[in-house]
């Protein structure tokens, strides 16, 4: 057997595609991709952890969130460079390791800019003032005379400059402004922030030149595959490691202890084959004969739960949202609508599958992965050999798509285990079928939504039972009950108008591992939400616009009260910073209606749908077009998406994220979903599991940008919620019959 080793970039190559030049990125080549850390950085006035000027002007910006696509990195050096006034073609981009230093660093929750954004921008301002100060003192002038652009400090009346790195010595011996108290540019004076750009790291990506996990090589690198349990709760009883060794190119058969309840990020346990290549290793794997124990989890069978997630949410939960008296309006209601949703569990399936690489040198352990979290990333890999956190280094690779799959730490302790147990380099990698099987998946949901109507056909009552078990149940193995901070996700933060509201939960125990995956709860909340508004309407015989307009109600920003709730999360945000405000909400059912033509495409017979969510404090709105092609497969042909995420980095990006999420969505609707029997996932691969394929997407996708000053929302998550629905509404606006529960594949003609 002949390996042949081929990179990305030489593959492109060979199939004649020219590599193009190289622009400003971290990444030039695998070596620089490894030395390029936080430690290269050599500056000379470090007004933060995250910004660096050195002695020749130039300046360093580090980005201590994770590149999955979003173009976080670009998003950053924008930024920076913009508030400082640096020439951002001359930043250098450094990627951060895991470090306390940087606070939070998980790449989750649509947090990378809105969480911090005026933190960030006080901390170049602060280096700017600095600066200035500096040159004030220097040139003998105001300070209120210079302007900091593009790397130097100019005195505009006199035109004289001095250049940052003529400054940075000087800046650095002297005190710094309190970050608090500096002034940020006014917005008429920023030239990159809210203005599209270009993704920065664009050219290494369609070049071949990106490192992603598997790329990295180390001298003496085991490459390992590991059979893991199918159930949870499983353990391997017996197999035959000398048949596995045989293969040639096994090097090592590891079995990996059984980890103990709760699950969380810990080594799954199973068998490990380590060897030269992938190819052998995979080899080596299928001739293990693996026996498995049971599992108490034997039993779960995904229809079986089905049913009892619905008997759930058809009597009543704990209460977690009241606002009047809603049992009592139901009673006394007119007219009921009702409806029960279901949503099965959903995979992640990023592009790259989970990798990590790592070593033991010097007593320190270095771990290489495509991590979404690499302060998670030091901790699993420390649990799993026994070390301290501190003697772990996380090094941050690109990753190939994530979707919240990347922020768990298992295939990082699993590389870590096994690089202790042989005495070398490890990289463990995922293939498509273990990251289908022995994913953590999206919960599976029911929810039930009533609505009471009354003489005048208004709604006056909204009763919301939603049952699914949350991921806390990864972490602490018992709770089968949300919090309400898992209910914010589109249950306690819908913004009504109907006098008498109730929510409630309802419990539901884990069998597999649950974990985030790209919007959470949302993406059932929303679709549970978004389907019943659409059939009120119709109960009302109302325009399904006009229904969402009236359930929402008059701009206004809801207090808790408002809500009828006595605690919201929101986010990590309170509500005086952004609050659930009912006219943004309005704002974008309007903008999309507007954007998408609605009501002369509903008159001219245009079958369409339309849904709204707010999701991490983010608003969006979407209406899909769907009809029926020639083989009769049903095929939504034209999206529209209203955005209002406040204020927006880069508004291209922002888009980019929009089409995404319709992508994704489409194919959460239409094909997503891995069921159990027996507690095994039925699905294996995308002959089963199939993805969205070009031919499926729709032929255009609008996105519309809502103009704002508010703090930044996030973006790359709120998109997907409100897609589903839409789809839905408009198979129903098609067809006459309602879609309560994904995938819709048989419904639109596709036999999966």
């Amino acid at each position: 057997m002949t390996i042949v080793k081929i990179n990305r970039r030489r593959f492109l190559e060979a199939m004649g595609i020219t590599t193009g030049g190289l622009g400003l990125a971290l990444f030039a080549d695998e070596a620089a991709a490894l030395d390029n850390t936080v430690a290269t950085v050599k500056a000379t006035f470090d007004p933060s952890v995250f910004l660096h000027v050195d002695a020749s002007g130039e300046v360093t910006v580090v980005c201590h969130r994770s590149e999955m696509g979003q173009g976080v990195r670009s998003s950053y050096v924008h930024m920076y460079a913009d508030e400082l006034g640096a020439d951002p073609r001359k930043v250098k981009l450094v990627q951060a390791d895991g470090d306390v230093a940087y606070g939070d660093q998980n790449t989750d929750g649509s947090t990378s800019v809105r969480r911090r954004f005026e933190e960030y921008r006080r901390i170049a301002a602060t280096a700017r003032e600095a600066l200035v100060a500096v040159a004030a003192k220097r040139l003998r002038v105001k300070a209120g005379d210079l302007v900091a652009r593009d790397g130097v400090v100019r005195h505009e009346p006199s035109g004289r400059s001095l250049g940052f790195g003529e400054l940075a010595e000087e800046a650095a011996e002297g005190r710094l402004p309190d970050p608090k108290k500096v002034s940020l540019r006014p917005k008429t004076d920023l030239r990159y922030i809210g203005k599209t750009q270009p993704l920065l790291d664009a050219p290494l990506f369609v070049t071949g030149q990106a490192t992603y996990a598997a790329d990295v090589q180390l001298p003496g690198l085991l490459v390992a595959v590991v059979a893991r349990p199918p159930v949870v709760g499983a353990r391997v009883e017996r197999y035959d490691g000398e048949a596995a060794k045989k293969i040639p190119g096994v090097k090592a058969v590891v079995e990996i202890p059984a980890p103990l309840a709760p699950w969380g990020f810990k080594v799954w346990g199973g068998v490990a084959v380590l060897a030269d290549n992938t190819w052998a290793a995979l080899r080596g794997r299928e001739a293990l004969a693996i026996t498995w124990s049971g599992s108490s989890n034997d039993g779960y069978d995904s229809a079986a739960f089905r049913t009892k997630l619905e008997a759930a949410v058809a009597e009543p939960g704990e209460v977690r949202r009241s606002r009047g008296d809603a049992p009592d309006a139901l009673a006394k209601a007119s007219k009921t609508v009702e409806a029960t949703y279901y949503v099965p569990h959903l995979p992640h399936l990023p592009m790259e599958p989970p990798c990590a690489t790592a070593r033991l040198i010097d007593g320190k352990l270095e771990v290489w992965a495509c991590t979404q979290n690499p302060q998670t990333a030091q901790k699993s890999a420390a649990e799993a050999t026994g070390m301290d956190p501190k003697d772990v280094v996380a090094h941050v690779t690109f990753l190939g798509g994530a979707f919240g799959r990347k922020s768990k730490g298992d295939f990082i302790a699993e590389a870590a285990y096994l690089t202790k147990q042989v005495g070398a380099p490890v990289r463990v990698q995922w293939t498509r079928t273990d990251d289908i099987r022995h994913g953590y998946y999206n919960s599976v949901n029911a929810q039930k939504l009533v609505a009471g109507l009354d003489d005048e056909n208004r709604v006056t009552a909204w009763l919301h039972r939603t049952a699914f078990p949350p991921i806390s149940a990864t972490f602490d193995g018992r709770t089968d009950l949300p919090s309400e901070g898992d209910l914010q996700q589109g249950v306690l933060d819908v913004a009504l108008a109907v006098p008498h509201v109730r929510a409630e939960a309802c419990r539901a125990p884990a069998h597999v591992r649950i974990g985030w995956l790209r919007s959470v709860y949302n993406i059932f909340h929303g679709f549970g939400v978004g389907s019943f508004v659409d059939e009120i309407a119709n109960a009302k015989g109302q325009d399904p616009a006009d229904c969402w307009l009236e359930l929402i109600g008059a701009p206004r920003q809801m207090s808790l009260s408002d809500l009828g709730v006595g605690d919201l999360k929101n986010y990590g945000h309170s509500l005086d910073e952004h609050p659930v405000d009912a006219g943004r909400l309005r704002g974008v059912v309007e903008r999309v209606r507007q954007l998408s033509d609605w009501d002369r495409q509903r008159k001219a017979g245009r079958a369409l749908g339309i849904a709204a969510h707010r999701s991490f404090v983010a608003y969006v709105a979407v209406v899909v077009a769907l009809q029926k092609r020639p083989d009769g497969k049903l095929h939504v042909d034209e999206a529209w998406v209203a955005l209002d995420a406040g204020t927006v980095l880069n508004p291209d990006r922002a888009r980019s994220q929009m089409e995404g999420a319709v992508i994704f969505g489409l194919n959460l609707a239409l094909f997503g979903g891995v069921t159990f029997a027996k507690g095994r996932a039925q699905q294996t691969n995308f002959h089963d599991l199939r993805l969205l394929r070009m031919g499926d997407a729709p032929r255009a996708i609008h996105v519309a940008l809502v103009d704002s000053d508010a703090p930044p929302s996030g973006v790359g998550e709120p998109g997907l919620p409100p897609v589903a629905p839409a789809i839905a509404n408009a198979y129903f606006a098609l067809t006459g019959k309602r879609q309560r529960e994904l995938p819709m594949a048989r419904a639109f003609g596709y036999d999966r």
